[in-house]
């Protein structure tokens, strides 16, 4: 057991920083993905800013070694889905996946009524977290109690719905096009939007666009990125701290960087202008992404965050 232990505290080899972002396939888990880029990158310190269902696809952005020190800094970004809605039929997990409670026999309503209907989300609305989810209650997800029969209350979250358009209608079924807040459960919008109309509804197909600063158009399959890490040119596919955050940057000189290192703060440079309050991307002149930082009210460059020191990279 003692040598077992002494295995694990072993450091890791040194390795590239930054954000990986993977195009998640369907019947895997967030986790599963998290442990693939562990895999990839042999390292233990993998990140993921906002969990997918697992039959979700799309944008899973994972921060990478030092690069999960950031993850705050970007979690609680907007995020993107092209979904599909189905009329009619109610499940108890709110999507395809789960079990049938309930099927509607009635006619379903028509195009102009669901679109009137789909109106009414925009903006600030309250979601009740669903069952199968990983909120918790008492420090136990909801999903493992309700997978043993138990539902309990829950408290509403306010969420934000900036954009909901309807893509395609042909009944029972709609595609939908959504821009939201962090937090937003669109399997809970499909079953409110139900729930409205009258007819029940779930979720069917769910693929996220965006997350915050990362799109589609740059994510990778698992495939591509298992290659990649066999290759050894996985780290070639990282997202530089500063590119993701898109704060203003600042470079420090050797000196500043070891005042830096110490916690101290710095003159504001060219940045003197900006106003109190605006966080900045902090590298040295090797373009070494150091830290995330505030200009305060005297004008000077305090850090908030300063990322440990990645040797041999």
């Amino acid at each position: 057991m003692a040598k077992r232990n002494q295995r694990r505290k072993k450091p890791e080899p040194p390795g590239p920083s930054g954000f990986l972002v993977v195009d998640k396939p369907a019947g895997r888990t967030s986790h599963d993905v998290v442990d693939a880029a562990r895999r990839w990158f042999g390292t233990r310190r993998v990140g993921h800013l906002g969990t997918l269902d697992p039959q979700a696809t799309g944008v899973l952005p994972l921060a990478i070694r030092s690069a999960t020190k950031l993850i705050p800094f970007i979690e609680r970004g907007a995020k993107g889905y092209d979904g599909t809605i189905v009329l009619g039929s109610e499940t108890d997990t709110l999507d395809h996946e789960g079990t049938e409670l309930k099927r509607f026999e009635g006619v379903l309503p028509e195009r102009d009524v669901v679109e009137e209907a789909l109106s009414g989300f925009l903006g600030d609305v309250q979601q009740i977290p669903p069952m199968y989810s990983a909120v918790k209650k008492d420090g136990v997800p909801l999903h493992r109690l309700a997978r043993q029969g138990q539902e309990v209350e829950r408290d509403p979250k306010w969420i934000t719905i900036r954009e909901l358009e309807m893509q395609r209608f042909e009944s029972p079924e709609l595609d939908i096009r959504v821009l939201c807040s962090a937090g937003t459960y669109v399997r809970v919008l499909a079953a409110d939007l139900g729930e409205k109309l009258g007819c029940g509804a779930h979720l069917g197909h769910l693929r996220r666009t965006l997350s915050g600063p990362f799109q589609l158009d740059e994510a990778r399959d698992v495939e591509e990125l298992g290659a990649a890490a066999e290759s050894g040119e996985i780290a070639s596919m990282l997202i530089p701290p500063a590119d993701a955050l898109g704060f203003p940057i600042f470079v420090v000189s050797n000196e500043q960087r070891t005042r830096l290192r110490n916690g101290g703060d710095l003159p504001s440079g060219d940045l003197h202008r900006e106003r109190p309050g605006t966080r900045i991307s902090i590298v040295d002149e090797a373009d070494e992404f150091l830290a995330v930082g505030e200009i305060r009210i005297d004008r000077r460059v305090w850090p908030l965050r300063v990322l440990p020191a990645e040797p041999g990279v």
